[in-house]
């Protein structure tokens, strides 16, 4: 990357903060004046940068890794990235700008080189193991095949409870939901957590909170009884669907799955990534768009509380690799496979549809994933405006007489004024995830020539 001259943008740096405060320290140190022998090539950034003590801290950047950017630094924080290595890249970001101080250099220092030569012996060791036949699990598939018999006979017992709980509801009248509280619907959480099917898990827990949503909610918690109710119905006669569907059915309840789709070879466009944290999990969504072939998949990555994903793709960069399909009708989710160049910053743009076009897509998804909540879609030519029926905002076509609604967690979040201030009621082109609830923007870029801006 650094060998030729392709420089991140400022705004793709920060992206790679762990949090608010790394973003806002890291933004501190991205001037020249706290490094010293700062340098980059092959992919790699180095940098001395003065610290309370009487060292300063060794800082190494290795931007050439495809799952993105890795780093090292020798200051006690237990961030990754730290905001030194924000600074760094920032600095190096800058260019030949005025804060810009950090040359190409042939060779990087003895401290750098020996932690750059020690990741590039691990990863030939992990290619050449990767070639081997030998597979996690595969010693035994006997014992596999069992253990899985075993996790499908607990979870039709789950989704048979979970079948009669719901026939008791219905049956009582759905005012008994209101009155019965969560707790109720933790214990069946609870249970289908013992069944070993976290899916159902998941929709029982939404299913408690949606008597304390406001007006409409019996019709809300029926719409959602239904989905369960066809989901469980799926699983216990999983024998009788089309193979995909089947597949499907398995993910949405939670159970493991192998990517098993051919690797499909591009260049492959970042088009957002954003994260989500619970007590437990922070889960990263990762969205990228082939060039060539024209898909999109989703990529997801996973940190223990507190800590970021490995996985890190700034927005506007795009890589040269296999992706490969994980089974299931109309799922976009796809593992990374090998990959051929590191990432690097790119002009290129998705095509974008209309929003009636958009809204058929999802109607279409939803013929193969009845649970489908969204579907990625990039909008071409859109503004945003306010929506006077609603009191909300909506993304209108500059060219026909149509427009989406946004969600309402699009509507509360600050990315919204980014997206209006961006169009200043012009035209923009606009990625997101479309569904039943609304447009949620995920990343736009200007009409004319421009970086991408991120609005999650």
């Amino acid at each position: 990357m650094t060998e030729q001259g392709v420089r991140w943008t400022a705004e793709q740096v920060l992206a790679l903060a762990p949090d608010a405060a790394s973003r806002k320290a890291g933004s501190r140190l991205g001037a020249a004046g706290p490094w010293s022998e700062a340098g980059s090539g092959e992919g790699t950034v180095w940098g001395l940068c003065k610290g309370s003590g009487s060292r300063p801290y060794q800082t190494v950047v290795d931007l050439a890794d495809a799952a993105g950017p890795a780093y090292k630094c020798s200051c006690p924080s237990r961030k990754f990235p730290c905001k030194h290595a924000l600074g760094l890249l920032l600095l190096w970001a800058d260019g030949e700008g005025a804060g810009g101080a950090v040359p190409v250099v042939a060779e990087p220092p003895d401290w750098a080189g020996q932690w750059l030569a020690g990741r590039r012996r691990r990863a030939e060791h992990r290619q050449e193991e990767g070639g081997g036949s030998s597979q996690p699990g595969s010693a035994d598939p006997e014992a596999a095949r069992r253990r899985a018999e075993r996790r499908a006979e607990r979870v039709t017992a789950g989704a048979t409870e979970l079948e009669q709980r719901l026939s008791d509801l219905l049956r009582g009248g759905l005012a008994a939901a209101e009155q019965a509280g969560y707790g109720l619907w933790e214990e069946t959480a609870a249970r289908m957590v013992d069944a070993q099917a976290p899916g159902l898990a998941a929709r029982v827990r939404e299913l408690g909170a949606i008597p304390a949503s406001g007006p409409g909610w019996p019709a809300r918690l029926l719409e959602e009884c239904a989905l369960l109710h066809l989901l469980d119905q799926g699983w216990l006669r999983r024998d009788r669907l089309p193979a995909a569907l089947a597949a499907t059915v398995r993910s949405r309840l939670g159970l493991p799955a192998s990517a098993e789709g051919p690797p499909v070879r591009d260049r492959w466009l970042v088009l957002a990534q954003y994260d989500t944290v619970d007590t437990k999990l922070t889960t990263r969504r990762i969205w990228l768009h082939g060039a060539e072939s024209g898909h999109t998949r989703l990529l997801l990555s996973y940190g223990a509380a507190g800590r970021a994903p490995e996985l890190s793709l700034p927005v506007g960069l795009a890589l040269e690799a296999d992706l490969s399909d994980f089974p299931g009708a109309g799922q976009a989710r796809a593992a990374l496979g090998g990959q051929y160049a590191p990432p690097a910053p790119t002009a290129l743009r998705p095509p974008g549809l209309t929003t009636a076009e958009a809204a058929a897509r999802y109607g279409e998804a939803l013929c193969a994933d009845p649970w489908l909540d969204s579907v990625p879609v990039t909008l071409g030519r859109v503004v945003p405006a306010p929506d006077g029926e609603r009191g909300g905002w909506q993304l209108a076509d500059a060219d026909a007489d149509s427009a989406l609604p946004l969600s309402p967690a699009a509507r509360s979040r600050p990315g919204l004024w980014r997206l209006v201030a961006l169009s200043g009621g012009a035209p923009v082109t606009v990625f997101g995830e479309c569904g039943h609830r609304g447009f949620t923007p995920l990343t736009a870029w200007p009409q004319g020539p421009g970086a991408p801006v991120t609005l999650c």
